[in-house]
């Protein structure tokens, strides 16, 4: 038997006190194993928030991964509870002598530390608090399945899903903040549930979309976490907009990948055209002078 029960916690962290995050954390962790989750998804930047002034400000709240407090202790959560973790921290890194602050996603095992994301695609005032990673996206072989990881705005390209697709990944855990988009229409499902739904249908695998409610500093929260599965519908919510939720669906991504990749009148992957697809980087033109010709 491969199947299992995917978890994700929906909540709300608090800026800049990672000793209160670990225990709302900690306690709602707890509540989805008692369900018999095996893996557990937590928000984007659940460590110690989000919304930092500057880049000092995330520096002085962020910690090395492993090693740091949050990590360690979701690491020893894992370890107690036997299951799998990956929730988004705030990360300090030393590479070639200088130090580094990333908005990062670590996945913890029962046997420690599994490996790390940074964010690749920063959004709006990020850029001016984080360095940008070159990692590209990794694929976390585990017992249950393999894990790709994608964080929050990552997934508004779809380079993100396939990226992880073509290495492997047989789910995207993706730790969310996400926000209002404007022009949302009140009776339409959010744009980021759309895009988690489209995902996992046009790369065949699950989507674990995972966002937190609350504001801070003004900037409010959506919620709307969900769990969809490979063929692109919901397994588990949207959550609702406001408060915690722990969402849970039974999913198996070993013992579905046959019926997955061998769907015999939709293969996205199989049957892609790369010998087709533009390449090259796009350039926005520059805006015209008034009076100028389109």
């Amino acid at each position: 038997m491969t199947g299992f029960v995917l978890a994700g916690l929906q909540y709300e962290p608090v800026l800049r006190d990672p000793a209160a995050n670990i225990a709302t954390s900690s306690r709602l962790v707890r509540e989805a194993a008692a369900a018999g989750a095996r893996l557990v998804v937590l928000p984007e930047a659940a460590s110690a928030g989000y919304m930092f002034t500057d880049r000092a400000d995330a520096r002085r709240n962020a910690e090395p991964v492993p090693g740091g407090p949050v990590g360690d202790a979701w690491a020893a959560l894992a370890a107690e509870l036997d299951l799998w973790i990956v929730g988004g921290i705030t990360e300090l890194a030393v590479e070639e002598g200088r130090e580094k602050v990333y908005n990062a996603a670590a996945l913890f095992g029962p046997d420690g530390h599994v490996g790390t994301f940074r964010k690749a695609h920063l959004w709006n005032f990020e850029k001016r608090l984080y360095d940008r990673q070159e990692d590209g996206f990794p694929v976390f072989r585990t017992p249950l399945g393999n894990i790709g990881v994608g964080i929050c705005y990552d997934a508004w390209f779809p380079e993100t899903f396939r990226s992880a697709a073509l290495g492997g990944a047989d789910l995207l855990a993706l730790p969310s903040n996400w926000v209002p988009v404007p022009g949302q229409p009140e009776d339409a499902p959010a744009m980021a549930n759309l895009m988690c739904m489209t995902a996992a249908h046009s790369n065949q695998f699950y989507v674990a979309g995972i966002s937190r409610t609350g504001a801070e500093r003004d900037q409010p929260f959506i919620g709307r976490s969900v769990i969809v599965g490979p063929d692109g519908w919901p397994l588990a919510g949207p959550a609702a907009g406001e408060g915690e939720a722990v969402l849970l669906a039974e999913v198996d991504l070993i013992g579905t990948r046959e019926a997955r990749h061998g769907n015999p009148f939709n293969q996205p992957l199989g049957d892609r055209r790369t010998d087709v697809y533009r390449s090259g980087d796009f350039t926005p033109e520059p805006a015209r002078p008034d009076g100028d010709p389109a």
